[in-house]
Order: structure tokens, then C-alpha cells, then sequence
């Protein structure tokens, strides 16, 4: 007797032929194999002529989908056709999830096999887990087809109705998507506040308090937390317009922080209070598929596709279980794995008398599936496993959070000192001081969570403080007045998108790389550092669809949507009521889709384009790209004011563009040009120009050169203008890429000015750059110096010192300045103090700098706010039909 088992993804065929062994032949779909058609010539014939046909949907008759098989497929589904007619017996083994069981549907459909058909289903790819399924098959779900054909219409109509309106009013080769559009509404939302916000500072006091000999530790730091009785205000108590949120707070400015510090300096300090309370802490849950794109971000830098494409590879290989999941839940095997190996690794002392069981945050999180652990009965250790690169980063992040998972809480105690003293000018100031020491590590010891709060003080840290107590005395070591300043609302990072699309219940785990890819792709964003930026033609997209289609925008509709696609899941809704409801509509206010896109008004495609600025000066979305036009203005032959123009720099984020920098741009307008003369190698004039990626120079070429010529051109540095830009300096920058010697083997190594800056090449072999000047300075023993040193990934080498300092008094360390992102600061390689406006690198002395690291030693760690997750409405149950998959049931 022999099997067919076909599986998904021919990466599985190998290992699962092997647990399977004589009688069986694996092979695989290779994905989905069919599809709606892609295009009008994918539609069978038949259908060509029908109202519908360029939807691929019959929306007149129960919402009827044209199934195609994919011409890539077609050779492969010849293949298993020829193959089933040796079998005796078909096994659909796709993946669990919906996707999977219409894979499974597709392929009955399409092969109509005449032999019997077995659907197994199995989280790991294991010998037992295999061999389990094999013994345990079960029917193709057709509620779970329903729902993934449902989703799939869904997002047909909503592409294929809404896209050709952007392509008409804002740009055509715009898209529009369901979840996609809703997801860079969250990023131009984000960027508007932004573009919004308004700076307010204010002031404390900032202290280090000496509790006298004998004490461990003597100082402590500090902050200054109520005047009088009311809370001295902080960056919560603001809004994003500058204003402060309550009247119970007291606002500080440098003026009266100054003199209430004048005022305490000499007063003496008691301690008021000291509270003491057990510390606990909870083991983290097993991952998800959400939770560990997130934590392979912060902790790896990965993205969301690159997270989904390692550990697409690990449960491949048999190394990890199935990596779309939404449960929280450890089946009974992984229990016992886990708890195994904590006793191992860690001892008795850390393993609780009972396993711990996580309940999914996500609603109608399909419990039935696990969490994503380590494969098999007995994990293997990150060592055992052989792997190497990303994939044992990944795995070992999975391992470690699996075993912390069933590990002992985490115990401590918590302290918080109150300190109080009375101005001479009659103030009654309150300075508060918190510690937490950690008596027993518990799963700490094996793993600990990162944060997307880089200032956050993670979950195995800690703060000791003496162990004063009431009524005692202390003295103000230090005192003096800090200012501060509010922060715009930061812009998402890949995973945090995903966590707030997860919050607001919108789309599922296995969508969520593909959408924050989809939304890249497509242009409506990019990427600065790790931060989410919309681009301009985001904001029209975005504009248009909450003018004309706003309840498909918003949020809550497509929360409630995905609510409705789990009913379909669960056979608790019907699909043709849900698409009749989409495209039809049903009740008041309820209007479809269809009705939307044939009732569009009059769009002001030009007004969804433009964006005013301020000073006659207004941001335009074209058709090559945003610019931005105004004074001063021109005639034309008819007498109308024609405004400057200057593009501007596609790498400019939206709220960078001031009303200043649009002045500044149109100081220097594209296509202002500069002759600067004759290159003194080829006689051809040299001409510097803005241009829409920024000013550069380039060649003018002669009016008989051919087509195929193209003109020498590069970018100016940063530190270069239109206006200073000399022959000589535009001569240099014409000869880069600059090959600074060449390898005995024949690699020539290069000096080239990037995307990312200015860097070395040497094969395939890249070195980062500090500076561009560097480009034409560099000598070969440098070059060669660099390229001796080990490659490092991510973060760039620390910059050299700009300046050496002595050493700290407190710290007994080596202070430095240098110079950051964020501008000059002095370390000493433990605490960075960024410069004052008043500093100057030139005038700073040892002592300037000292003092400095002191005021940074005394800051308090800063504080993560809570997110509040979106509430999700319910939706009508409609009875379920189904006739056209009744053949398929009966299979």
C-alpha cells in the first residue's frame, strides 16, 4: 500500500518521508496553489464577458470566487496528480493554521482523488509528533476554509474597488488594503502628533544625600518630588500642545527651581519615611508569534520578516514548534521538558510544585495550538542543537524564555525613602528616593525581558539604598536645579506597530510581518534607524480614505471584522451574510462597499496633494516626489503669480519639515544650477544642482554625445552647500567611488559614499566610515588598519575621544568627551552627561566635566507607561450555508 502525504513547503519533504519511512512518498505544494485571478487573463473564458469577472468574485451570486491554479503551479500540481494515481491513499498534511486548511480544501478540489483522503494536522516536526498525526487524522475543517476564503474575498473587493480611487486622485500604482491601510493610518496619526507637539520644560531639584558613616551605601540619590504638599510637575503632566494637564501639580521654571535650591542648600534634611514591602516578580509567558517578533527586535535588531523567516527555518528543521500562534499554552510533553531541564540546569530550589499555565491576552486565542517552544520530548540545550548565525540566536530566545517560563518568581524588597526639609523662603520640600534589591533570582536567572524604553531599568536590576530610618538626619552632599523637556510621542518601531495592531485587536499573527512589510514596500513608509516614518504620500492616502471611506479606515471596524472572521472560524457566522454585509451593507449607517465607491462625490484630488505650511508656503505631494512651493513668486505671459519650488529631501521626515526649512529649501529651488568650470582631466564644464535627492555635482556633457553616455555625478557632503561648493572640492568628489589600493589577488578596495554614509568596500567585505571627509583622506595603512580589526554588526564603533579629562574622583575611571548622536557629552565609561547649551569643548575643564557625571549619577531610571488595550464590539450570527463546498464535505 502506498500514501501520498503532501505537506506545504518542500524544506518539511526530507525529514518527514525519513519519520515516516517505507509505503509513504512525501511531497509538497509549494504554498497555495491557487488563487483568484491576478489579471484579466487568468480568467477562464467563460466568465470574460460577466460584470464581475475583473473581481474574480461572482458578488451577484453568494460571493462565488473564480478559483485559478497559479501557472508557477501548474507544473507541480501535474506532478501530484501523477503521483496520486500510483496511491492508495491521501494524506493532506498543510499547516494548522486557516491558510493551511485551504491549502488542504484546494488541493481536494483540485485532484478529486478517487482513493481515501486523511487530513492530519501536527505542531512540530518530530518523529512522535509525526507519527501522532498519522495515528490520528481527522476531515478537512470547512468552517476554517470559510473563514480563510471569507478573508480572502474580504480583501479582493476592499484592493480591487478602493486602489483605482488613489490611482485617479492621488498616484496611480497606489494600493489600498484592509489591514494595510489601517496600518499606516497609525503611522501618520503618530506622525501628526508629532508634527503637533509643542515643547514644554520645567524644572526640579536633583539631590545626593550622605546618611553618614557606617551607612552601605553612604550617598544616595534623590529627586525632588512635592512642594507644599503638591506633586512638582514632570513630563506626564503635559500635554502634546505644551500644556499642563492638572492644577494639582506644581510647575517649576529655572527661576524658582534656583531659589527654592538656594533656599534648602543649608537647611537641614529628615527622614520622614521608610517603606519596606516584599518584591515579586512573575516569570514571562511563553512566546507567541507577536511577542517574539518584539523581543527579537529589541534584542537582535531583526524585523518582523526576518524574525518570521529564521523561525520558519527552525520548525523546518525540527528544532522549534509551529511559529503562528496566538496561545500561551505548554501542552503536558513541554511541561514536563521544561521543568526537567530547570531542575537540571538550575535546581530543585528553582522549580515551583506545580507547572504554571498562562491564559491568552488575545481575544479568541485558539487554545488548542501552543505557545512557540522547543521541539520534542526533551529540549535540546542551545549547544546540542548545531545550529549557528540567526537561527541559534532565535532558538536560544526561545529556549531560554520556554525554561523561565516554569521557573520560581523572582523575590526582593522594595524601598522608598521620603526626605523632607523646609526652605528658608517657608517651602515645605519633599525629595523621594526608591531602591530595590532582589533577594532570590528565580527565572531572572535565565532570562530577563528587554524593553523598547531604553532607559527602562530592566527586571534583574538593582538599587540599594542605606538603611536609614525615621526621624534620622541627613545631609544634602549636593543640591541643584535640573531642567527638562517634553518629548514628542515616538514614532513606532516594527514591533511596536505590531504590539499596537495586537492592542487594538487588528489582524492576526500570521499577517503581521507581511502588513509592516507590505506598507514598506509599497512606499507609504520608511525606515529611520529602527523608527516608522510616513512618507508625504501617506498623508494623502490617508487623507482621501477618512474623507470618502472612513468607516473602512477605522479602527474599531476592522477590530470587528476580525472578530466576525473568527465566528466564520468557529461556524458561528455565515460567509455569504458577511460578505453581503461588507458589500451590500445592512441597517442604518451601515452603508457597504459597493454603495461607497458608486456614490463617490467630487474629490479635490489637488486639495488631498497640498499641505499648508504657513507664509504662503504649502508641501505638495507630485507625482516624482514631495515639494514644496511659495515666495517668491513670479508672472507668467498671462500675468498669474507662478510660486518657487524646491523638492524636498525624500530622507526628511515629516515633522522636520518647519516652516524654516521650507524657507531654507526655497532659498536653493530645484534646478538652481552653479557653473564652477572645466573639469581639468576631460575639458567638460562641471555644474553643481539641486536636484530631488539633494544638491550635487555632475558633468555637462558635449550636444554630440551619445545616448548610451551618461554624465559623471555625486552628491555633496553634509558639510557642503551650492554656495561654497568649489572646482576642486566638486573635482574630488566626481572621482568617488576612490580605489585606494588594490589586493595581490586583484580586489580593489574602494572608498564609497552610501545610503547609510560614507564607507569601505573590499569585496563583499564592508567598513563603516566615521566621516565623509574621510572618503578623500584616507590612506592605504589606515584602510589596511581598519580592515585588521573585527567586523562589528549593528551599532558603529564607538567614535575617538574628543578630548581627555583626568580622572573622576568619584568613579576613579578615565573621564573623555565625545561626540554622540545627540551632540557632545564626557564619560566615563559607566554614566554619559550630555553638555549644556552654556558648554563649549574648548572651555570644558576636569572639573566642569565631574560635576556633570555627578548630576547624571543622581538620576532616577525613567518610567514606562501602560498601554490600554481597544475594546471589540460583538457582531450577528447568521445562519450558515455553504452549498458549493458540499461535494468537498462528502470527500
Amino acid at each position: 500500500m502506498t500514501t501520498l502525504v503532501i505537506v506545504e513547503s518542500p524544506n518539511k519533504v526530507a525529514s518527514i518521508a525519513g519519520y515516516l519511512g517505507d509505503g509513504y512518498v512525501v511531497d509538497s505544494s509549494v504554498g497555495h496553489i491557487r488563487d483568484l485571478p491576478k489579471g484579466a487573463d487568468q480568467v477562464p473564458a467563460k466568465f470574460k464577458g460577466e460584470p464581475w469577472a475583473r473581481l474574480g468574485v461572482d458578488v451577484d451570486h453568494d460571493f462565488e470566487p473564480i478559483y485559478v491554479v497559479s501557472p508557477e503551479k501548474k507544473q507541480q500540481m501535474a506532478k501530484l496528480k501523477k503521483l496520486l494515481k500510483d496511491a492508495d491513499e491521501l494524506v493532506l498534511a498543510t499547516d494548522e493554521d486557516r491558510e493551511g486548511e485551504a491549502i488542504a480544501w484546494h488541493l481536494l478540489d483540485e485532484l478529486k482523488p478517487t482513493v481515501p483522503v486523511k487530513r492530519i494536522v501536527f505542531n512540530e516536526i518530530t518523529r512522535d509528533a509525526i507519527q501522532y498525526a498519522i495515528a490520528n487524522p481527522r476531515d478537512v475543517d470547512m468552517d476554517l476554509v470559510d473563514a480563510q476564503e471569507t478573508r480572502r474575498i474580504l480583501d479582493r473587493l476592499y484592493g480591487y474597488e478602493v486602489s483605482p480611487v488613489l490611482w485617479k486622485k492621488v498616484m496611480s500604482g497606489l494600493s489600498a488594503g484592509r489591514v494595510q491601510s489601517v496600518a499606516t493610518r497609525l503611522v501618520v496619526e503618530r506622525e501628526r502628533e508629532r508634527m503637533a507637539f509643542k515643547v514644554a520644560s520645567y524644572w526640579d531639584l536633583e539631590a545626593t544625600f550622605d546618611a553618614g558613616e557606617g551607612f552601605d551605601p553612604r550617598q544616595f540619590p534623590a529627586k525632588l518630588s512635592s512642594v507644599d504638599g503638591l506633586r512638582v510637575a514632570s513630563g506626564t503632566h503635559f500635554d502634546n500642545s505644551g500644556a499642563l494637564t492638572s492644577d494639582k501639580v506644581v510647575h517649576l521654571d529655572e527661576a524658582k527651581a534656583g531659589a527654592l535650591a538656594d533656599g534648602l542648600r543649608d537647611q537641614p534634611f529628615t527622614i520622614r519615611s521608610v517603606e519596606s514591602k516584599p518584591y515579586t516578580r512573575k516569570p514571562y509567558a511563553p512566546f507567541r508569534t507577536t511577542t517574539m517578533q518584539q523581543e527579537a527586535s529589541r534584542k537582535f535588531g531583526f524585523g518582523a520578516a526576518r524574525t518570521m523567516q529564521v523561525a520558519q527555518r527552525l520548525y523546518e528543521g525540527g528544532h522549534i514548534t509551529y511559529m503562528r500562534t496566538d496561545s500561551t499554552t505548554l501542552s503536558q510533553t513541554a511541561l514536563t521538558a521544561a521543568r526537567a531541564q530547570v531542575t537540571e540546569l538550575y535546581g530543585g530550589d528553582y522549580l515551583p510544585a506545580e507547572p504554571r499555565v498562562y491564559a491568552s491576552k488575545v481575544k479568541n486565542a485558539q487554545e488548542a495550538h501552543e505557545a512557540i517552544r522547543p521541539a520534542g520530548e526533551r529540549f535540546k540545550t542551545p549547544d546540542q542543537t548545531g545550529l549557528r548565525g540567526d537561527e541559534l540566536r532565535l532558538y536560544e530566545l526561545i529556549w531560554k524564555r520556554t525554561i523561565a517560563s516554569q521557573m520560581m518568581d523572582a523575590k526582593g524588597n522594595s524601598v522608598s525613602i521620603r526626605i523632607g526639609a523646609t526652605a528658608t523662603t517657608g517651602e515645605d520640600a519633599l525629595f523621594s528616593a526608591s531602591g530595590r534589591t532582589i533577594t532570590f533570582y528565580g527565572f531572572l536567572k535565565a532570562y530577563v525581558e528587554s524593553s523598547d524604553d531604553t532607559e527602562a531599568e530592566g527586571d534583574d536590576q538593582q538599587t540599594k539604598l542605606p538603611n536609614v530610618i525615621e526621624g534620622q538626619t541627613v545631609t544634602a552632599a549636593e543640591l541643584g536645579k535640573a531642567g527638562h523637556e517634553t518629548k514628542p510621542p515616538a514614532r513606532f518601531t516594527e514591533a511596536s506597530l505590531i504590539s499596537e495592531l495586537e492592542t487594538r485587536e487588528i489582524g492576526r499573527p500570521s499577517t503581521y510581518a507581511s502588513i509592516v512589510g507590505t506598507i514598506q514596500n509599497r512606499g507609504y513608509v520608511y525606515k529611520k534607524g529602527t523608527a516608522l516614518v510616513p512618507a508625504w504620500i501617506a498623508f494623502s492616502v490617508i487623507r482621501l480614505m477618512e474623507q470618502h471611506f472612513g468607516r473602512l479606515i477605522e479602527y474599531t471596524f476592522t477590530a470587528e471584522l476580525e472578530g466576525v472572521l473568527d465566528d466564520v472560524a468557529g461556524g458561528r457566522e455565515d460567509r455569504v451574510a458577511v460578505l453581503t454585509s461588507f458589500w451590500v451593507g445592512e441597517g442604518e449607517g451601515n452603508t457597504g462597499l459597493k454603495r461607497l465607491v458608486e456614490n463617490l462625490p467630487d474629490i479635490d484630488a489637488r486639495g488631498l496633494a497640498t499641505f499648508p505650511l504657513g507664509d504662503e508656503i504649502d508641501l505638495r505631494v507630485g507625482r516624482y516626489g514631495p515639494y514644496v512651493e511659495g515666495p517668491p513668486f513670479t508672472e507668467d505671459d498671462e500675468g498669474k503669480r507662478v510660486p518657487t519650488r524646491a523638492n524636498v529631501p525624500e530622507d526628511l521626515p515629516p515633522d522636520e519639515l518647519t516652516l524654516d526649512k521650507a524657507k531654507e529649501l526655497l532659498a536653493t529651488p530645484a534646478g538652481l544650477e552653479k557653473e564652477l568650470g572645466d573639469h581639468p582631466d576631460t575639458g567638460l564644464a562641471i555644474v553643481a544642482k539641486n536636484g530631488r535627492f539633494g544638491a550635487y555635482v555632475t558633468e555637462a556633457l558635449p550636444e554630440d554625445a551619445k545616448k548610451a553616455d551618461k554624465p559623471r555625478t555625486a552628491s555633496l557632503f553634509a558639510s557642503m552647500t551650492l554656495d561654497t561648493i568649489t572646482l576642486d572640492e566638486a573635482v574630488q568628489l566626481l572621482r568617488l567611488p576612490r580605489v585606494i589600493y588594490t589586493e595581490e589577488d586583484g580586489t580593489e578596495v574602494t572608498a564609497q559614499n552610501g545610503r547609510y554614509g560614507p564607507y569601505l568596500k573590499k569585496g563583499t567585505d564592508s567598513r563603516s566610515l566615521e566621516r565623509e571627509d574621510q572618503l578623500l583622506t584616507i590612506t592605504e595603512e589606515e584602510v589596511r588598519a581598519i580592515y585588521l580589526q573585527p567586523k562589528t554588526y549593528g551599532r558603529r564603533a564607538a567614535a575617538a575621544p574628543l578630548k581627555e579629562l583626568g580622572t573622576d574622583p568619584v568613579s576613579e575611571r578615565p573621564v573623555v568627551a565625545k561626540d554622540g548622536r545627540f551632540g557632545m557629552y564626557v564619560t566615563d565609561g559607566e554614566y554619559n552627561a550630555t553638555l549644556r547649551k552654556d558648554d563649549s569643548l574648548e572651555d570644558l575643564t576636569p572639573e566642569r566635566a565631574y560635576e556633570l557625571l555627578a548630576e547624571r549619577r543622581a538620576k532616577g531610571p525613567a518610567k514606562k507607561a501602560a498601554k490600554r488595550p481597544a475594546k471589540k464590539a460583538a457582531k450577528k450570527t447568521a445562519k450558515k450555508t455553504t452549498a458549493k463546498k458540499a461535494a468537498a464535505k462528502k470527500a
